[in-house]
């Protein structure tokens, strides 16, 4: 089975054919930076850095750009607000989002365009629409004409234009030929930050600056295109529209990951329920938290608390357990080792994380049994493929970035326990268990697990 991946324009499952052969292009649209991330916003990040691992392990070399909306109506308020300028509301944001992405193990994208830097694109996609009759300049704006565009405005979102509600993107709506039109480009108005274009000095509108990012680093046509669900309309409709009306073929595919929300109301800022990520990982520890992120299938809604959190933890943590265990004795793993057919199976269909983590859950049950037994063959198998199998889903515990995330107390500690396992190896020499015992119960009160093996004693820390 090859790849296949449900399509929001088609609404069905479509087998991934790119646009060329061997190669993978996506845009995701990231951060609007007027605020510091929520679990909401890194879900997306970690859903599609999944993605982009599966079509790298299946041999694709993949172009991924994730952008940046640096200028907006949110970054301007808020600046406003602060008493400071607009790119230092983007600029601090942006840190916080790429913090992030890192901390949660997303691989850092090919491309990270910012809107502000590609103004002279805006300009000749804005042009290139007014020249088909698709767009007009009026009162200083640049508007999209969606009457111009009426047989195939809202394919993405299934919506007829008959429909749809005003726009009500600017503050004055008398200078739009049509209420559903919307802006490409906004006016000058005081103290906004303003670019030079031939219909006067004014800023792009959200819809505008994806279209020229995509199709500047991907190409007029590429292959996947990937946001939230909220995000269908009005942005990726708006999107789809002015790019193909300017004559480009855009996104081939169309893939929206669900919302995180906590009881019925989706998770955002101004309903004041986010979760930030630096509070996050003060409860779970970074890689756990991508295993919570990553679990549910993509398209699925996440219903957050704090139970589901401990619980993700926890199964990570059997996991970990199993291939720090088998590390000890099998030292080298052959990264090269085939991933069992029913995880490929899983993951070719539609992105179907939760099949591919029961079967990755199996193979360490199989493998603590190899464990028990000693049968060093097929521990060795079995923890090639338990590595390969994270190693896709960005969850090897042995991988430089959960490693690094280690503390660096670690060797500190490692030399402090190994002198009070020492002890307690003497106490119990003379059989002096209550010592033994004693040892081991101020070890735990510490936070320190001990467990005995066939190989000796061995520690970790409690979670």
């Amino acid at each position: 089975m090859s790849l296949h991946i449900y399509d929001t324009s088609a609404r069905a499952t479509r087998q991934f054919v790119p646009v060329e052969a061997g190669r993978a292009s996506i845009y995701l649209c990231g951060a609007t930076v007027q605020a510091p991330p929520h679990v909401g916003h890194i879900r997306s990040g970690v859903n599609f850095d999944v993605l982009r691992r599966w079509l790298m392990r299946c041999g694709y070399e993949v172009t991924f750009c994730r952008n940046v909306t640096d200028i907006d109506d949110k970054i301007i308020r808020v600046a406003a607000e602060e008493g400071v300028p607009w790119f230092t509301v983007a600029e601090r944001n942006q840190r916080a989002f790429t913090w992030a992405y890192d901390t949660l193990g997303c691989l850092p994208p090919t491309v990270e365009p910012r809107a502000t830097g590609h103004v002279p694109e805006m300009i000749v996609l804005m042009q290139r629409l007014i020249d088909r009759g698709h767009a007009y300049a009026s009162g200083g704006d640049v508007y999209f004409d969606v009457v111009s565009y009426e047989d195939r405005y809202g394919t993405l979102s299934n919506q007829k234009l008959a429909n749809m509600r005003p726009a009500a993107d600017t503050d004055d709506e008398s200078c739009k030929r049509d209420p559903r039109d919307f802006a490409l480009w906004k006016g000058a108005k005081p103290g906004e930050p303003t670019w030079p274009t031939p219909w006067g000095l004014g800023r792009p509108g959200w819809h505008l600056e994806c279209s020229a990012m995509a199709t500047k680093y991907l190409d007029a046509t590429f292959d996947i295109h990937g946001g939230g669900l909220d995000l269908i309309f009005p942005h990726h409709e708006n999107e789809l529209a002015q790019s193909q009306a300017a004559g480009d073929g855009f996104a081939r595919y169309w893939m929206h990951n669900g919302l995180v929300k906590i009881g019925a109301e989706k998770m955002s800022k101004s309903l004041g329920n986010s979760l930030l990520i630096p509070e996050m990982v003060q409860k779970v520890r970074p890689v756990e938290l991508r295993y919570y992120l990553a679990a549910p299938h993509y398209r699925s809604p996440i219903d957050y608390s704090e139970e589901a959190l401990r619980e993700a933890a926890a199964a990570y943590q059997r996991i970990e357990g199993f291939v720090t265990r088998a590390a000890e004795v099998i030292h080298d793993v052959d990264a090269d080792a085939p991933l069992p057919q029913a995880f490929t199976d899983a993951l070719d269909d539609d992105l179907g994380t939760p099949q591919a983590l029961a079967v990755v859950h199996e193979v360490v049950r199989e493998g603590n049994v190899a464990l028990s037994r000693g049968d060093k063959e097929a521990v060795a198998r079995l923890l090639a493929e338990t590595q390969n199998m994270l190693d896709v889903l960005g969850l090897d515990p042995r991988s430089p970035q959960w490693r690094s995330a280690k503390s660096d107390l670690k060797p500190v500690v490692d030399a402090l326990v190994a002198v009070a396992l020492e002890q307690r190896k003497a106490a119990r020499a003379r059989k002096d268990y209550a010592a033994a015992d004693a040892i081991r119960d101020q070890l735990a009160a510490a936070g320190v697990t001990v467990e005995d093996t066939p190989h000796g004693a061995r520690w970790e820390l409690s979670r």
